[in-house]
């Protein structure tokens, strides 16, 4: 079993050769219809398992579609992988889709939606005790909004997760 610091290092090396065979050698167009980046590898600890979270700009289409050809190439991303990296067994390759950035920039346009309102709708308790309350409900019915959807997408994404280690488990 390799050290923490060594799987650390190895997933470095991984994210940086296969975000620079994304950039040149990767011919699939699929891959080329959204703007594809790794964002993160998780190395298994015998190194033996990477798991590759890329992150796909694009519509809904472009984004399967690169997924799709990502996952064809996963063949000779494995074996340039085994040219390039100087390791005794090369790992498995999964190409696993990372939307934390689209999840980021929803809770981002939501705080400043959040922003706006209360800019256009100031609180103000002392002249107006009525319009003061409409505002604190009003803010609080976006409050629960976004907690509801982030929730929700955080339910979605550990689903997601749970069920790609039941495939592990299972290969």
């Amino acid at each position: 079993m390799a050290t923490n610091r060594r799987v650390a290092r190895v997933a470095e090396m991984i994210r940086r050769e296969v975000s620079q065979m994304l950039m040149n050698d990767i011919k699939d167009d699929r891959v080329g219809l959204g703007m594809v980046s790794v964002t993160d590898v998780d190395v298994s600890g015998d190194l033996q398992h990477a798991k590759i979270f890329v992150s796909v700009y694009g519509t809904t289409e472009a984004r399967e579609a690169a997924m799709a050809g990502l996952r064809s190439a996963t063949g000779y991303v494995r074996s340039e992988l085994g040219q390039r990296v100087r390791l005794r067994r090369t790992p498995e390759v999964i190409f696993i889709e990372d939307s934390s950035i689209e999840r980021g920039s929803r809770v981002l346009s939501l705080l400043e939606q959040l922003e706006q309102h209360r800019k256009e709708h100031p609180l103000d308790l002392e002249t107006d005790h009525q319009n003061g309350a409409d505002a604190a409900l009003v803010d609080d019915e976006l409050d629960d909004g976004l907690d509801d959807e982030f929730d929700d997408e955080l339910d979605d994404e550990f689903e997601d997760e749970f069920d790609d280690e039941e495939l592990d488990v299972k290969n």
